[in-house]
């Protein structure tokens, strides 16, 4: 009977052990692109050496240092100069963040801009289709009165 009840005990272990872990992963364009479609990241982590980071900077990125503190709220995306690095720091923040979702880049840099970039066309898109957009385009911005044009697409002239 404690046979059994042991055999039972340490697969359930495991189990929990690794739930309790964050969900650590290294994502290629597509995955990012499928798992930033719903909700933006909290935060964008630059793990790139100090050349990289001063050559190409990285807008709203926080700068890896071991003694990094976050609040994750939602994905936590790591982009590096190689894939392993950026893969040690995800790691490195998982176990400071048990249970949260943490994608280090694959490609670095280069997969992430074409990622944003689809995100990007993906939203103006989406926008898009949303239907008929009306504007309006004021005389003077400082005036009062009656706009210049008025564009609405229930309207043709």
């Amino acid at each position: 009977m404690r046979s059994r009840i042991g055999s039972l005990l340490a697969p359930l272990c495991v189990l929990f052990a690794s739930v309790a872990q964050a969900q650590v992963s290294l994502a290629d364009k597509t995955q990012l692109v499928t798992a930033l479609a719903a909700k933006p990241p909290c935060c964008v982590i630059d793990g790139r050496a100090a050349a990289s980071r001063t050559r190409e900077v990285l807008d709203n990125a926080l700068p890896w240092r071991t003694d990094l503190k976050i609040n994750p709220t939602a994905i936590v995306v790591v982009i590096a100069d190689r894939d392993r690095d950026a893969l040690g720091i995800a790691n490195a923040l998982g176990r400071k963040h048990p249970g949260k979702p943490i994608f280090a880049v694959k490609g670095g840099l280069p997969t992430w801009k074409a990622a944003s970039l689809s995100l990007l066309a993906a939203a103006g898109m989406d926008a898009a289709m949303n239907g008929p957009v009306s504007f309006v385009i004021p005389a003077n911005t400082c005036e009062q009165g009656k706009p210049l044009q008025e564009l609405r697409p229930d309207k043709k002239k």
